[in-house]
């Protein structure tokens, strides 16, 4: 049991960053985020054993976490009372200019009118996932995969400009 707790701990600190990422795709707030994080790792640990290493564990750990956002998301959702987005965004990587990490905070921002599914598109594609890894991510087609991103990416455009972002 311990190894596989170790085998585990370890694979989940060197792909951490996907679920701080879907973390900050999915909620608005830090508290949320924090939140949705823990519940995405207790869900991976929870469906660990399930892993049979027929895919790679990434492939593998994004359907758990998109799984796992998509169902808090949309819990979240239900609730009345709810706080406005202030647009504070963490940047991890401080050596970013300011430039970036403004039009990373209007990115953030529009992503959040997004529906669960486009967000998960949206999130696979931003990391550089290809048609196929985000259909087999999604269980959906490749065909499907590709008309939904293209659609999903017209639309965060058009948020973009509605909102008056400038990139």
């Amino acid at each position: 049991m311990k190894e596989t707790e170790n085998t585990f701990l370890t694979l989940i600190n060197q792909h951490k960053a996907i679920i701080h990422k879907i973390s900050k795709m999915y909620m608005n707030d830090a508290e949320e985020q924090r939140d949705l994080f823990q519940e995405i790792v207790f869900q991976l640990w929870k469906a660990y054993p399930s892993f049979k290493g027929n895919s790679k564990f990434t492939t593998w750990m994004y359907r758990v976490c998109l799984n796992t956002a998509i169902i808090c998301f949309k819990k979240e959702s239900r609730k009345v009372d709810k706080t406005p987005y202030d647009g504070n965004i963490d940047i991890i990587d401080v050596n970013e200019n300011e430039g970036k990490e403004e039009k990373l905070a209007y990115l953030y921002t529009a992503v959040q009118e997004l529906n669960a599914i486009e967000k998960a598109l949206i999130f696979l594609f931003l990391e550089n996932q290809s048609h196929r890894e985000i259909a087999e991510n999604l269980g959906i087609s490749e065909v499907n995969a590709r008309v939904k991103l293209n659609r999903t990416k017209e639309k965060l455009q058009f948020i973009i400009k509605k909102n008056g972002y400038e990139f």
